[in-house]
C-alpha cells in the first residue's frame, strides 16, 4: 500500500489529530497550573488560553472522530474550520514576526493599562514598578517597593517581549504548515475510497 491510499492517510490524519488532543491538553493544563500556583492571576489570560485549548480539543476531536469513522460529514466540517484557523493562525504569525519595536511598546502600553492583575503579574515576576516611571503607590507588588529602590517595568518587559514575540511567531508558523497539511490530508481522505464498504471495487 503505497502511502497516500486510505489507511496511510486515516493514520496519518489520526496521527495529526491525536498530537492537537495531547498539544490542546497540555494548554488547557498550563493555564490551570498557572492559575493554581498563582503564578498568572489575570483571568482574561487565564481564560483565553482555556479557551484556545477547549477549542482545539473539539475540532482535534471532530476530525479524530471523521478520520476513524471516514465520516464526510464531519470531515468537510473538520476541514473548513482547520483552513480558517490556519489563515487566522498564518496571519498572527506573520504579524508576530513583522512587528517593529514602535507598535510593539504601543501594545505593551495598551495591555499594561488595560489589565491591573497582569500589572501586578509583572511587577511581582520582574521586581520593578509602573510601567514608564516608578509609582509606590501602594499597589506595587514587587519586592524593591519595600526599599524604594524599584526600576519601571518597560525596559525590561522590553527585552523579553522581542524574544516572545519571534518564539510566538515561530511557532505559530510551524503550527500553520501542520493545519495546511491536515487540510490537505482530510480533503485526499475524503476522496478514497473505503475498502470495508466495498471489497469487490478492488478486485
Amino acid at each position: 500500500m503505497v502511502c497516500g491510499g486510505f489507511t496511510c492517510a486515516k493514520n496519518a490524519l489520526s496521527a495529526l489529530n491525536i498530537l492537537y488532543v495531547m498539544v490542546s491538553v497540555l494548554v488547557i493544563g498550563v493555564a490551570a497550573w498557572g492559575k493554581w500556583f498563582g503564578l498568572v492571576s489575570s483571568f482574561q489570560v487565564v481564560g483565553g488560553m482555556i479557551g484556545v485549548g477547549s477549542f482545539l480539543f473539539v475540532v482535534a476531536l471532530v476530525g479524530l472522530i471523521g478520520a476513524v469513522k471516514h465520516h464526510q460529514v464531519l470531515l468537510f466540517f473538520y476541514m473548513i474550520v482547520l483552513f480558517l484557523v490556519f489563515v487566522v493562525q498564518m496571519s498572527v504569525s506573520c504579524a508576530c514576526l513583522a512587528i517593529n519595536k514602535d507598535q510593539q511598546e504601543q501594545l505593551l502600553e495598551v495591555g499594561w493599562n488595560n489589565s491591573e492583575s497582569m500589572q501586578r503579574d509583572v511587577e511581582k515576576t520582574l521586581d520593578c514598578c509602573g510601567f514608564s516611571s516608578v509609582d509606590y503607590d501602594g499597589t506595587c507588588d514587587a519586592a524593591c517597593s519595600h526599599d524604594f529602590q524599584c526600576s519601571p517595568c518597560k525596559a525590561k518587559i522590553e527585552e523579553h517581549a522581542e524574544e516572545v514575540l519571534r518564539f510566538v511567531g515561530g511557532v505559530g508558523l510551524f503550527f500553520s504548515f501542520t493545519e495546511i497539511l491536515g487540510v490537505w490530508l482530510t480533503h485526499r481522505y475524503r476522496n478514497e475510497r473505503d475498502p470495508r464498504a466495498n471489497p469487490s471495487a478492488f478486485l
